[in-house]
């Protein structure tokens, strides 16, 4: 637009005057058109300094900064090892590992997520010392010894709950009831009710969901071929895709667990979500939540962590995106509704300094000053990058030692910007921030355009950040947090965790409208303590600001409020907590919680029947049915109850 206007103007700059019907040039005339000519040569030459030096045009230049000046280096990928994941005590899910190549980090990462505490092991017998085992990717002749074969069958009979995924061979089609399994190519999974795997999943959206598309079909799916009792689940096309025995104790999978939740956690899942926000996507989520029903009602000590501080039905982290010159300014009348009703918002701003295609500069001076309000009014201040470019996705990692005010990437247009990389991106907005705002420590990162490159989970953590909110919900198949992969594949591990968007702000019409629909889907994320993250560029007022109060009024005292560094810390918290139960007779169980960081508000689902006695450390303890809540604590901590 910029090149087609200036051309425009030179035409018009340069057009030859009218002639005189003595078809004589008019001398004014023609100096003027002289004079015109020259000034269209300025105007060409300004052009090529803008595309030559981009800085030119504008920069916001900031005298006492340069940097950062360490060098930011990028460490190789640590594969994730299962000895990581040994702690549990007995009354721990197993997963009994039968080929340690397979995406069963994914895995690891769901259990966490939901809350249900679990232990990884190769050996056999261990995971038999366990009332609940998951033998995953699959069972066959190859992949098992005829000795844990042998174990594995017999363990229903003896009390025990067991999970297979691919049941290839082994006799398992005998215990569980079929003729055979067979590949099958599938995009969606159909639960059958009254079943185990059901219980709380009562919305249509639950019981019929996505595992597949046209660029992803199958999912290392199998079906179980004439099997004898009815099946759990079945594909698309009616055969069976979870089959359980008539105990109720012995379960297959066809579907590949830990390779579908990969597809989700690593934003890949192409076409397997219908929708790119502001929907309900749950696949991942009912999965975790039939493991979790296996889980409980197998396991007798069964307890599950809460996914939300204080015990509260639903975590809302409402966000703002300040990528557009008005943007601070109405950040400030958010900010102010927010503060009044005790609500910590995170604000992620572009640290725009250069003026380039997308906008002018607006990281200014008076900028920092806002921002520094901002701060006063107790909200969260985060990076969404300098640039703000689709690009951002194809950048180079970079070197590490960009700098301001050297680091100037140039947007040129929609989906092309120049000197731009990821590392450039993430340092230097973080040093800029930090520098202008006293105090000021960012924790947390969204992209513009929520434009993520995969290489962005290990370029985080290297760069000191702790949280991203930068794919949807939908996107992610879940309305979890979850745990980010190194270049977000299936093997290494980052300390970088994800809390995925739900609720955006230009899709759709205006959010007043939606309001309804965004209430409607709280209301299903709070049935099992989902994430709720809302976006609302505040670039205007009007229909955003009357959304954001309507939720407010309308939610009550349901959710918990807060920034996406105030719940991230709670979760990563969380993340770390090792749960045991046992018995210690006459109906006295003991939970012991290993909590290597402070954490407060925990909630702790128990079984049916249990109730508080005391606690060592003088740690709070309040309990409302089947769910106690914790004061602040760390460190090791028993809780004593009475079934």
């Amino acid at each position: 637009m910029f090149f087609l206007s200036l051309w425009l103007q030179i035409l018009r700059m340069i057009r030859f005057p009218r002639q005189s019907k003595s078809r004589r040039i008019d001398s004014r005339a023609y100096r003027r058109r002289r004079v015109s000519i020259a000034l269209a040569c300025v105007i060409v030459l300004a052009g090529f300094l803008i595309l030559r030096h981009p800085e030119s045009v504008s920069f916001a230049r900031f005298d006492q900064l340069n940097g950062p000046m360490e060098k930011t280096i990028v460490a190789p990928a640590q594969e994730a090892k299962r000895q990581d994941f040994q702690k549990g005590g007995a009354n721990s899910l197993a997963i009994l590992l039968t080929d340690p190549q397979s995406d069963w980090l994914s895995i690891a990462f769901g259990l966490r997520s939901i809350g249900i505490p679990f232990i990884v092991t190769t050996d056999y017998r261990e995971a038999l010392t366990h009332r609940v085992v998951l033998v995953y990717p699959n069972v066959t002749g190859r992949s098992l010894s005829s000795s844990a074969l042998e174990a594995l069958t017999a363990f229903p009979a003896h009390g025990g709950t067991l999970i297979v995924q691919h049941a290839l061979g082994g006799g398992f089609d005998k215990l569980i009831g079929f003729e055979s399994a067979v590949v099958k190519n599938a995009t969606e999974l159909r639960f059958k009710s009254p079943s185990p795997l059901v219980e709380g999943l009562d919305d249509p959206e639950e019981k019929d969901i996505r595992i597949g598309g046209k660029l992803v079909t199958g999912v290392g799916t199998y079906a179980y071929i004439n099997p004898k009792n009815m099946p759990l689940a079945v594909y698309e096309d009616g055969s069976a895709a979870i089959l359980g025995d008539k105990t109720g104790r012995a379960f297959a999978f066809g579907i590949d667990l830990g390779y579908l939740f990969s597809r989700g956690y690593n934003n890949r899942q192409q076409d397997i979500a219908q929708n790119y926000a502001n929907a309900y996507e749950p696949t991942l989520d009912v999965l975790l939540r039939c493991l979790k029903n296996i889980y409980r009602q197998g396991e007798k000590n069964a307890v599950t962590l809460g996914t939300v501080p204080q015990g509260k039905q639903l975590a809302v982290l409402f966000t703002h995106d300040i990528d557009y010159t008005r943007s601070l300014v109405n950040a400030l009348a958010y900010a102010e509704f927010e503060r009044s009703h005790g609500i910590t918002a995170t604000y992620f701003m572009q640290v725009k300094y250069v003026r380039d295609w997308n906008d002018d500069v607006f990281f200014t001076p008076d900028g920092v000053h806002a921002l520094r309000k901002l701060q006063t009014l107790g909200m969260e201040i985060a990076s969404h990058t300098v640039s703000h470019t689709r690009a951002f996705r194809t950048f180079p990692l970079g070197d590490g030692l960009e700098r301001y005010p050297d680091y100037a990437p140039f947007v040129v247009d929609k989906k092309l910007a120049r000197g731009g990389s990821i590392l450039g991106e993430l340092r230097v907005s973080k040093f800029m921030l930090e520098q202008t705002v006293p105090g000021l420590q960012v924790a947390s990162f969204r992209p513009g355009h929520l434009a993520a490159p995969y290489a962005l989970p290990q370029a985080l953590e290297a760069t000191g950040y702790r949280y991203s909110s930068s794919v949807t919900a939908n996107d992610s198949l879940t309305h979890l947090p979850f745990q980010l992969t190194y270049n977000r594949e299936t093997s290494a591990r980052t300390a970088i965790f994800e809390f995925p968007l739900t609720i955006e702000d230009e899709l759709d019409g205006p959010m007043d409208k939606r309001l309804p629909q965004a209430i409607a889907l709280a209301h299903k994320l709070g049935r099992y303590g989902g994430l709720f993250v809302i976006l609302i560029h505040p670039d205007i007022l009007g229909h955003k600001m009357a959304f954001e109060k309507g939720f407010v009024e309308a939610m009550g005292d349901k959710p918990w409020y807060g920034s996406v560094a105030q719940f991230g810390d709670w979760w990563s918290a969380r993340n770390e907590i090792d749960v045991d139960a046992r018995n210690r007779g006459r109906g006295v169980v003991v939970v012991t919680l290993r909590a290597p960081r402070d954490i407060e508000g925990l909630a702790l689902d128990l079984p049916a029947g249990w109730s508080f006695q005391s606690s060592t450390a003088g740690v709070s303890v309040s309990q409302k049915n089947q769910r106690v809540i914790l004061g602040r604590f760390s460190g090791n901590v028993e809780l004593l109850f009475r079934n």
